[in-house]
């Protein structure tokens, strides 16, 4: 049984036993060469006083290594396949005012989104694999890429949404061009292939649609205009939430291209 309940307080100790045993062997460091020379000149005097202090100095870097190996306790692939992961870094985020909520096995912090991987120890924030898993790490990393612009390109995004609206709507029966559809419904056409659910998941395709909507870039090449409907569909099956930059959540539900 792990005596921590944190990933962050764990590493936290183990870091700063390392640190004490990172000092001890550098005294000891010193002390060693000034035995070398005591011993290679002859003062035996200081040799003696030398090599007394690196004996104090080797059971000092000792018990600091022993010290971390015992405490560190905790199973980090189990503590993030429980969750608790995921609420160390909600609430830490949140200490530094900066939102993070999870969304279908996501956190999502705009404009990032960040899948666990407990198996590894690790983590994928915007697909790019990070073994670096201590909340506080994660926490900057986020913060940092919020505090840049967002590497989204509109126009190429809105062209594949409207060729996949145009599936839906001239596969569904009567629907004309001007219908409003369920996004939900154009992200299956995006999501056709096998496995191509689990590349491009719901999470991202919301995160997305905000990023195009906030670009206020809605007309295609071909002269149709995207609007987004949401004041009934926000009540109904499909919708799809992200975090907009300010931390407050977005729903989207369905569009319609005319």
């Amino acid at each position: 049984m792990s005596d921590h309940d944190s990933l962050e307080e764990a590493l936290g100790d183990v870091e700063a036993e390392v640190d004490v045993a990172l000092k001890a062997t550098a005294a000891l460091a010193r002390e060693l060469k000034k035995a070398k020379a005591a011993a290679a000149g002859g003062t035996v005097r200081d040799l003696r006083r030398s090599l007394d202090a690196a004996g104090t100095l080797v059971d000092e870097a000792a018990a600091a290594v022993s010290a971390g190996e015992q405490g560190w306790d905790i199973d980090a692939g189990e503590h993030m396949a429980s969750g608790a992961w995921a609420k160390e870094v909600i609430a830490l985020a949140a200490e530094q005012g900066l939102t993070v909520t999870e969304s279908d096995e996501r956190l999502v912090c705009y404009p990032s989104l960040v899948k666990v991987v407990p198996g590894d120890a690790a983590i994928e924030i915007d697909r790019r694999r990070e073994r670096r898993v201590r909340p506080s790490t994660v926490v900057a990393a986020l913060a940092a890429r919020q505090a840049r612009p967002p590497q989204f390109r509109p126009e190429p995004f809105l062209e594949v949404l409207e060729d996949a609206y145009g599936w839906v709507v001239e596969r569904g029966g009567k629907r004309t061009w001007g219908a409003v559809v369920r996004l939900v419904d154009v992200w299956g056409v995006l999501t056709l292939l096998p496995g191509s659910g689990r590349d491009y998941t719901k999470p991202e395709f919301a995160r997305d649609l905000y990023l195009l909507d906030q670009s206020k870039i809605t007309t295609t090449k071909a002269g149709r205009t995207a609007r987004f409907a949401a004041s009934t569909g926000t009540k109904a099956a499909g919708v799809l939430t992200t975090v907009a930059a300010d931390g407050r959540p977005v729903n989207y539900w369905g569009v319609a291209f005319g």
